[in-house]
């Protein structure tokens, strides 16, 4: 079973846990780390011969043009994170519109090539939200990997289809869901999708949990944050103990825990695990 690998490429200081402390506007203030970071992800991948999906943040690729086209260039799949990493639920349909507009524009004209995929900043397609899937399908795009199925403060939908499924839109095109991986426990899904969760919780729990997916013969889809690979990052001051917890915790152990995953599974881009060359509906298994 081939596993989705992926990787939401945006910097320490742009994530919404710190946005009470850093106002878009602040950004320029702080020193980037985005491209070393993101190119040791790119090393641990090449040493095991792995492809991934990136999703790009507009405004890092706006200033490191360099950093798409290599990442392009090393055969891995280049998808949208938006351009200025603000919630969905926090948007009007029209700004949330032109905001993925400008992210496509800029990906497309450095990457030289379509764009397929999309996923919301910190996950916030919600139910209050689920406008934006018209607005994905009218830009032709193919999936979204947006829904994390879980229940958290910022983002989730709990009861949420757990594995890939379509989305018919007014017009007859079709979306395809890819929500991010979560293992059913009762009547809860616990997340074994990466990022915090990949950080916080003991590899053999992790590895079970992909194991269980893989059994299933549902593929797994794995992300992780260039910034999580760096325990040196800069830190920011007077945050809440939690935000503290869930950014900085076991940085120090993401690499060996990616190598680890790498290791034991098999992982692909998510344009190949869904099998999107072959007709975007090829991989759906439920319809909304």
């Amino acid at each position: 079973m081939i596993n989705a690998l992926t990787f939401d490429i945006e910097d320490y200081f742009q994530v919404e846990a710190f946005k009470q402390h850093i106002s878009y506007d602040e950004w320029t203030r702080y020193p980037s780390r985005v491209v070393e970071n993101t190119q040791k992800l790119l090393g641990i991948v090449d040493e095991h011969g792995v492809k991934a999906t990136f999703f790009i943040l507009g405004w890092v690729a706006e200033r490191f043009p360099a950093l798409v086209e290599q990442i392009a260039a090393s055969g891995h799949e280049i998808a949208t994170h938006g351009y200025a990493h603000q919630m969905v639920y926090t948007q009007t349909p029209a700004d949330f519109e032109a905001d993925l507009a400008k992210s496509l524009d800029i990906l497309t004209k450095i990457s030289s090539g379509p764009i397929l995929g999309y996923r919301a900043p910190t996950y916030s397609i919600i139910e209050e939200s689920f406008w934006a899937f018209d607005i994905l399908l009218k830009y032709d795009l193919l999936y979204d990997s947006s829904i994390f199925p879980i229940t958290h403060d910022r983002y989730g939908v709990p009861q949420g289809e757990r594995f890939p499924y379509q989305i018919h839109g007014k017009d007859g095109k079709i979306l395809i869901e890819f929500p991010l991986s979560t293992l059913r426990l009762l009547k809860w899904n616990l997340p074994i999708a990466g990022g915090g969760y990949l950080r916080l919780l003991p590899y053999w729990m992790l590895k079970k949990g992909l194991h269980h997916l893989n059994h299933h013969q549902h593929p797994g889809n794995i992300y992780l944050h260039p910034w999580e690979l760096d325990p040196d990052q800069p830190r920011i001051p007077n945050i809440a103990w939690t935000t503290r917890m869930r950014h900085y915790l076991h940085l120090h152990s993401t690499a060996e825990k990616l190598r680890k995953l790498l290791r034991d599974f098999e992982f692909a881009p998510i344009r190949d695990v869904l099998h999107l060359s072959e007709g975007a509906s090829a991989a759906a298994t439920s319809e909304r």
